[in-house]
């Protein structure tokens, strides 16, 4: 409800802008600097989920594997403009994840005996991303960009919530580091000389590795293409 809240605001901004806006231009040295509210939505891929609960030693898939769910936070961003053109991006922000097994495993589990809850996993995200930015309208009231760059994620405060049905005294979880390409689309609205309504969307490519140890399932281990779709809404400063 607040986001929808805050989209009607921007947007009713926006046409207020396109009658009341003076143009100005984006300059080299111009450094822009962006609030925004984003979704990150996980358009997971996931392997198969292995332990080795069935033959020690020795890992076996036990059905299909996990499902990542969205998440929606603040984020801060800095564009330095190399030319009127030309700038370069970093985002700044974390997001906090669940993830629950699919139900072919959730069933073996269960099965096998474990009872709880089907997630697995909570973990926090931090995929700090440096992109490349061309912008097609320095001039204008209204600024398209298109943008590529590298992401680097990096996964902390991960662990086995004590309702899951794989939960263990002592259990342990590790995600494995990821690096990988990102690309984005976005716009530009000027408020006034110097704010602006900016709207963006980004594709980044995350892979990860979950290592359990100690679980009621023994050992287990997934791969995952977690591969999010980025959706912000926000505003932004030309200093």
């Amino acid at each position: 409800m607040k986001t929808t809240k805050l989209a009607t605001i921007l947007l009713a901004a926006i046409g207020l802008s396109a009658v009341t806006a003076p143009a100005f231009a984006y300059e080299a040295g111009d450094w822009l600097v962006r609030g925004r509210v984003i979704t990150v939505a996980p358009n997971d891929d996931s392997g198969r989920l292995y332990t080795d609960a069935l033959s020690p030693g020795a890992y076996a898939s036990i059905g299909e594997g996990v499902k990542v769910d969205n998440d929606t936070v603040p984020e801060l961003d800095i564009t330095y403009m190399i030319t009127r053109n030309w700038g370069v991006e970093l985002i700044l922000g974390f997001s906090e994840h669940n993830v629950d097994v699919h139900k072919g495993a959730e069933t073996i589990a269960r099965g096998l005996g474990m009872n709880g809850s089907s997630q697995v996993i909570e973990s926090k995200v931090l995929p700090p991303t440096l992109l490349l930015q061309y912008h097609f309208r320095p001039d204008g009231d209204v600024r398209p960009y298109l943008g590529a760059g590298i992401n680097y994620t990096y996964f902390f405060d991960e662990k086995v919530p004590s309702s899951s049905l794989v939960a263990a005294q002592g259990d342990d979880i590790k995600l494995d580091s990821s690096w990988g390409l990102a690309v984005q689309a976005g716009v530009d609205v000027a408020l006034n000389q110097d704010w602006f309504v900016n709207f963006d969307v980004k594709y980044i490519d995350i892979d990860t590795e979950a290592h359990f140890d100690g679980t009621a399932a023994g050992r287990l281990k997934i791969n995952t293409d977690i591969d999010p779709f980025v959706w912000g809404v926000g505003i932004g400063r030309r200093f």
